[in-house]
């Protein structure tokens, strides 16, 4: 791990102006002569210093892994012939797969970057309340990053202050307990001192912290020594039930009226959206979204050669899910006779025209750059949501919910019925465990999340989780035929079934292998976890 951590620590002068001078997100001047002793003076200083939180630390994780783990782990997405999906999808990564190490490097990217930012920002003159502001903000990303981390691999490193790992890199792993309340600490304090209001677009606030708190209560409460225990902590569940009605009822934040609006260039930073990416228009590499061009079904799409996603496709699982009249499905997946007016613009929109044995990914892919001068080469310029609405919204219901078999609270109905009013479906009465899994499946399809909603689900059931798993037949491509209109899938029984080699599925499944690399620079990794010494206070006011 040394040579990773002694990469991190002496990119913060180039990297901390990478995402800014070209972006139209932070109106933020450059300065190519910044050292620790000059900078960090003022409030345009500590823009500046977080401004790249929000993008380049992250392009690693964002350009193959947050889709071909989130969704194709989970088997909302396969593609046969891509090295950057098909170990998820069949369960068959290593310590040696590339996008999972990039993301790895990445997450701890995000953490040292943010902790620099930290460390910069504490030692500053400026006043306590704005040096907490732009802490908050990277603790934020820091704590995100963390969930990430414990989601993955459970126990790792937690670390605040690169320099230490430099001088011992050959350190132990904390318990995934730990690393969980450690972000969730960091999350906590950003509750309490990021702003009410962004006050420039893409920014946090305060309830974008609630929101994300939401999501890390509901994953801590199932976990427990017994992953089959069947019940999760109340106390976390009630936490996860404030955090995400204080995002929804006092944040400024309102579902979009349309689901496919979401994932238009033009509505970045919409209504919706809590915590995004945010990619430069015509930005180079690093600061750029790459997404399109892994998804696009053809060149006709997006008016150059890189679309390489005739292969990357819904599997037929996903395609179960969705209802006949949902529109979500439209907005996620292409499907033959689809029709989408904002791309091939000049010639009227483009019709999906292929033959209907399968369906493409839509979500990501938005033209070439004659339909939006913001598109360019491998950059569609669409921001990758974190953590929007709709989201937190599911949260809600599922915290309600708890324990309980079902639920006619009108709050959790309200929740999700304002998503499936949305989506064109008709309004549900009660709602189960089963209900708000499908509404999270679909609504958040293609955003990198259902993964992690099993994951949650198997800290407290996991022989359920493995038995769903297994149910999703994975090892088999069966041929299908799709009715667009209808969003049904009928079996071809004319054409045969595709045997695929999948990894074994049981409860090692739920964690991922450390990128090899890092244990033989680091073998402690493989060594049991140290528990982790908590030097401030709990937060305890954050609800009052």
């Amino acid at each position: 791990m040394k040579n990773l951590y002694i990469k991190r620590i002496f990119l913060f002068v180039t990297l901390s102006f990478l995402g800014t001078s070209c972006s139209d997100f932070l109106e933020v001047e450059p300065n190519d002569l910044i050292t620790k002793e000059n900078f960090y003076k003022t409030e345009d200083d500590f823009k500046a210093a977080t401004a790249p939180l929000y993008n380049k630390v992250w392009f690693d994780f964002n350009d193959k892994f947050y889709y071909g783990l989130g969704d194709g782990r989970s088997y909302n997405l396969y593609a046969p012939y891509s090295d950057y999906i098909y170990p998820f999808a069949d369960l068959t990564e290593t310590g040696l797969t590339g996008p999972l190490v990039s993301a790895w490097g990445s997450l701890y990217n995000v953490v040292q970057q943010s902790n620099n930012v930290i460390i910069g920002i504490e030692g500053s003159t400026v006043s306590e309340n704005i040096k907490n502001k732009y802490i908050a903000e990277a603790r934020f990303m820091r704590g995100t990053a963390y969930w990430y981390l414990a989601s993955l691999w459970g126990n790792v490193i937690i670390s605040t202050d690169p320099a230490a790992l430099v001088k011992n890199p050959v350190v132990n792993t904390n318990p995934v307990k730990d690393v969980y309340e450690f972000a969730i600490r960091d999350l906590e304090f950003a509750a309490k001192y990021l702003p009410e209001s962004a006050g420039q677009a893409g920014r946090l606030t305060k309830y974008s912290a609630f929101g994300m708190l939401s999501r890390f209560y509901l994953s801590v409460a199932g976990l427990s020594d017994n992953a089959n225990s069947g019940t999760r902590n109340q106390d976390y569940l009630e936490l996860a039930k404030k955090a995400a009605s204080k995002a929804i009822s006092q944040g400024p934040y309102t579902l979009m009226p349309n689901y496919a609006d979401l994932f238009k260039i033009d509505n970045n930073n919409n209504v919706e959206s809590m915590f995004a990416l945010q990619w430069v228009p015509n930005g180079t590499y690093g600061v750029n979204n790459t997404q399109q061009a892994y998804f696009a079904l053809g060149s006709d799409i997006t008016g150059d050669d890189n679309a390489w996603g005739y292969w990357t496709r819904a599997s037929n699982d996903i395609l179960y899910e969705y209802e006949t009249k949902d529109t979500r499905r439209h907005a996620t997946w292409m499907a033959d006779e689809d029709f989408y007016p904002e791309i091939n613009i000049a010639n009227g929109g483009y019709t999906v025209d292929h033959a209907n044995t399968f369906v493409n990914v839509k979500k990501g892919v938005v033209g070439s750059t004659k339909d939006n001068s913001k598109i360019s080469k491998q950059n569609s310029a669409l921001n990758t949501y974190m953590l929007r609405l709709g989201e937190v919204y599911l949260n809600y219901a599922e915290a309600i919910l708890g324990n309980n078999n079902s639920t006619a609270d009108a709050d959790a109905l309200s929740a999700v019925n304002a998503l499936r009013t949305r989506a064109g479906l008709d309004s549900k009465t009660t709602l189960t465990y089963e209900d708000i899994r499908h509404e999270r499946r679909v609504e958040l399809c293609m955003e990198g999340q259902y993964w992690y909603d099993l994951i949650r689900r198997s800290y407290y059931k996991q022989q359920e989780v493995i038995n769903y798993i297994t149910g999703q037949t994975r090892q088999t491509i069966v041929p299908i035929t799709y009715n667009a209109a209808t969003n049904t899938v009928s079996v071809d029984a004319t054409r045969t079934n595709s045997p695929r080699a999948i990894g074994v599925i049981d409860s090692s499944i739920f964690l991922m292998p450390y990128p090899e690399s890092e244990v033989i620079q680091n073998p402690l990794l493989s060594e049991s976890p140290v528990p982790y010494e908590f030097k401030e206070s709990k937060i305890t006011d954050l609800f009052n």
